[in-house]
């Protein structure tokens, strides 16, 4: 993935629409990414919501493999985003 500009920004992009973009299909991830928008998308920097609006555009493999570590993105933001949306272990 590059750090190209996303196309739209935070402020431009609805909460529900982003909520929408959430529902990926597969379950793990519509998990993942609603509970990082529910918890963590109120209280995000612009820069962080403009990741996570990037990331959604991102086909569902691609976001499946940045969540489980496959491969790490080069661009220290996006992995911090990417770091916040993996899962923790119990």
């Amino acid at each position: 993935m590059t750090a190209a500009t996303p196309p739209a920004t935070p402020a431009e992009v609805p909460l529900g629409r982003l909520a929408w973009r959430c529902r990926r299909g597969m379950k793990e991830l519509d998990l993942l990414l609603l509970g990082w928008l529910q918890t963590r998308y109120p209280g995000a920097s612009a820069v962080e919501r403009a990741l996570f609006a990037q990331v959604l555009e991102l086909p569902d493999p691609e976001i499946a493999g940045l969540l489980l570590g496959r491969p790490v993105p080069a661009d220290p933001a996006l992995a911090a985003l990417v770091a916040q949306l993996r899962p923790t272990s119990p």
